[in-house]
């Protein structure tokens, strides 16, 4: 099995502006979050949008959850 090549991982998506966006729209809703609810409320555990659209942080969108059933339901 061949290894990850995370550099060109980087390169060819997580480098590319809208993912950029999109992945500090996800980092703003857990700050968002942290600052509602306290860390302790959000420790362990992952902020799900509903609609399944980051750059939605609406707080009616929010809602925190168990990692295992935030990724589940996204697949």
């Amino acid at each position: 099995m061949n290894e990850r090549n995370y550099r060109k991982e980087y390169d060819n998506y997580h480098k590319k502006p809208e993912q950029r966006k999109r992945n500090d729209a996800r980092k703003q809703a857990r700050r968002n979050m942290k600052k509602k609810y306290g860390g302790l409320a959000i420790k362990g555990k992952d902020i799900d949008h509903k609609d399944r659209n980051p750059l939605n942080n609406s707080t009616g969108n929010l809602r925190i959850a168990s990692v295992k059933k935030n990724r589940s339901r996204n697949g």
